[in-house]
C-alpha cells in the first residue's frame, strides 16, 4: 500500500483566511488518519501578490492550530526545496516545461499585450480570454530565430481542441470537461516563472503527494492539471475539493466580513483549539451527533468521503457556542493564564483576578465577553431602583429597602468575611424573618453590582470587593432606594 503523502501549499499573501486554514486542516488529517506524511511547501512564485511576514504568519498559524508539518523548508524529508522560488531558481520548472514543448504538449507564445487583449470578449458580462493557438503554428526556425533575437515569450500548454476531458474527484464524483472549453494555459510567464497551476502539478508529482486537498474553487482547473499529468504519462493524484464556505446570508465569506481569517478569530478571543474543531466541521460530518473533538480525536475518525458537497456556512453563533464549551472545560488555572490579558484590561479594581477569573469562566463564550461582566468591579454604574424588582423572588423597591436596612448592620458586625459565613449570616437573617434566602439575597447583589445580571451570586462578590468596598455600596443602595 502506498504510504499517503499530502501538502498544504500556501502563497505567503496575508493572514490565513478560514478556507485555507481548512484546506490545511483536511490535507492533515487525511495524512494523520493513516499515518501518513504531511508537508508544507510555500509558494512564493506569484512575486505582485507576495507580502513581506506573511510566511511567518503561516508558520505561527500551523504552529498554533497544532498542524505541524512532517516535511516542509525547515524540515527536509529528501524532496526539497519546499520553497517554490528555490525550486525556480534550481531550474526545475524550466526544465519540465521544455520537455513538454519537445513532446508538443507545450509550445512558446510571443504574442503581445495588443494581440491578446484583442481576443478578449464579454460572456454574460464577465471578460474572458481564449487563446487561439496563433503560436503554435510558429515553424521551428521561426521560434529559434524569436529567441535568439531575445523576444519575450511565454510557454503555453496545448490543449486539444476536441474530445472530451474526464476526471475524478471524490467528493464530486467524475466530471466530464469539453476540451474546446480548455484554454491552452500558460505555464512558464515571461518572467521566468511558472504559473501557479504548472508549478503545482510538477512539485505534487516530485513530492509523490498521493492526495490533493484544494477548494472547490479549482474544480474548474483540474481538467488542465489532468492533462499536465497524462502529457508527462504520471500518476494522477486523488483530487479531494471542498466546498464554499459562505457566511450566514449564504455569500462568500470575505475578508470584509471580519471573521474570514485565523487571526481576525483570535484578536476577537477565540480559542486556536476551538476554531480548529469548528473549521474541521465547515463541510465535514462525523458519524454520530457528537461535535467537539480535539486534533488527535479528529485525526482518529476523519473520513475525507463524508465531505459534503453543498457549501457550508460560517455560523458564528455556533463557533462562540463551542467556544463557550472549551472554556467551560478548561482547568481553572489554564483559563485564567489565557484570561488574564483580558481580565487586567477591564478590571482595575484591586481584587483577587483569580477569584474573577473562575467567577466567568462557565459564563462567557469569547474573552471579550468578560468585559460587561465584570466593569461594576470597577465601579457601579447608573441604574434604576426598579433593578430591585424582581418576579421570582417577589423583590420590590420597598423589600429590598427593608432588607438593606437590617442587613447592613448585621455584615458591619461579621468578622469572617468569606463566601460560606456571610451567606450563612444572610440566610440566618432570611429564616428568622420569614424570608427565603434568594430574596434576601436580591438587594444585595443588586446594590453591590447595579446589574440585573452578575457572574456570581451576591455572597461572593462580597468577598471578592472586600468588607469596606462592599459596606459602602450597599449603603449608597440603601440611600438611593430612601
Amino acid at each position: 500500500m502506498t504510504k499517503i503523502r499530502t501538502r498544504y501549499a500556501p502563497s505567503p499573501t496575508g493572514r490565513m483566511h478560514v478556507g485555507n486554514l481548512r484546506t490545511a486542516l483536511y490535507a492533515y488529517l487525511i495524512a494523520k488518519h493513516e499515518g501518513g506524511t504531511y508537508i508544507l511547501r510555500i509558494e512564493d512564485t506569484d512575486q505582485e501578490r507576495y507580502v513581506e511576514g506573511a510566511t511567518e504568519i503561516i508558520y505561527r498559524t500551523l504552529e498554533e492550530t497544532g498542524l505541524l508539518h512532517d516535511e516542509g523548508p525547515d524540515k527536509d524529508g529528501g524532496y526539497g526545496p519546499y520553497v517554490q522560488s528555490e525550486r525556480m531558481a534550481a531550474g526545475i520548472y524550466m526544465k519540465y516545461a521544455k520537455q513538454l514543448v519537445e513532446a508538443g504538449e507545450a509550445y512558446y507564445c510571443f504574442c503581445d499585450e495588443a494581440r491578446l487583449n484583442s481576443l478578449k470578449k464579454t460572456v454574460n458580462g464577465e471578460t474572458i480570454m481564449q487563446y487561439d493557438k496563433h503560436c503554435l503554428h510558429l515553424s521551428k526556425e521561426e521560434v529559434e530565430a524569436k529567441l535568439a533575437a531575445g523576444e519575450p515569450y511565454v510557454i503555453r500548454q496545448n490543449n486539444p481542441a476536441e474530445g472530451k476531458t474526464v476526471f475524478h474527484d471524490e467528493i464530486y464524483g467524475d466530471i466530464s470537461v469539453d476540451n474546446a472549453e480548455l484554454d491552452d494555459m500558460v505555464l512558464i510567464k515571461s518572467d521566468g516563472y511558472p504559473t501557479y497551476n504548472f508549478a503545482n502539478v510538477v512539485d505534487d508529482h516530485l513530492m509523490k503527494i498521493t492526495h490533493v486537498v484544494r477548494g472547490q474553487e479549482y474544480l474548474s482547473s483540474s481538467p488542465k492539471y489532468n492533462r499536465l499529468y497524462e502529457a508527462f504519462g504520471w500518476e494522477v493524484p486523488i483530487y479531494v475539493h471542498c466546498p464554499t464556505i459562505t457566511n450566514e446570508e449564504h455569500k462568500k465569506l470575505s475578508k470584509r466580513s471580519g471573521h474570514a481569517s485565523f487571526e481576525d478569530l483570535i484578536e476577537q478571543g477565540f480559542l486556536p483549539e476551538a476554531v480548529v474543531n469548528f473549521v474541521a466541521l465547515l463541510g465535514w460530518s462525523p458519524e454520530g451527533d457528537r461535535e467537539l473533538f480535539t486534533l488527535e480525536e479528529l485525526a482518529k475518525v476523519f473520513d475525507y468521503h463524508r465531505i459534503n458537497k453543498s457549501p457550508a456556512v460560517f455560523d458564528m453563533t455556533k463557533l462562540r457556542w463551542m467556544n463557550g464549551e472549551y472554556l467551560k472545560a478548561m482547568a481553572p488555572e489554564v483559563f485564567y493564564a489565557r484570561a488574564e490579558q483580558y481580565l487586567r484590561r477591564y478590571v482595575t479594581a484591586k481584587v483577587d483576578l483569580k477569584r474573577v477569573a473562575e467567577m466567568v469562566r462557565t459564563r462567557i463564550e469569547i474573552f471579550p465577553d468578560i468585559e460587561e461582566m465584570v466593569d461594576f468591579f470597577n465601579a457601579v454604574p447608573a441604574y434604576e431602583i426598579s433593578l430591585y424588582s424582581n418576579k421570582k423572588s417577589k423583590c420590590d423597591p420597598d423589600k429590598a429597602r427593608e432588607i438593606l436596612t437590617a442587613v447592613i448592620p448585621l455584615l458591619e458586625e461579621e468578622e469572617s468575611w468569606t463566601n460560606e459565613a456571610l451567606f450563612e449570616t444572610l440566610k440566618q437573617y432570611g429564616e428568622k424573618n420569614g424570608f427565603k434566602t434568594g430574596l434576601v439575597m436580591w438587594p444585595v447583589r443588586t446594590a453591590l453590582s447595579g446589574k440585573q445580571m452578575t457572574p456570581a451570586g451576591a455572597t461572593e462578590i462580597l468577598e471578592v470587593l472586600g468588607k469596606e468596598e462592599s459596606l459602602k455600596r450597599l449603603q449608597a443602595g440603601l440611600a438611593k432606594l430612601q
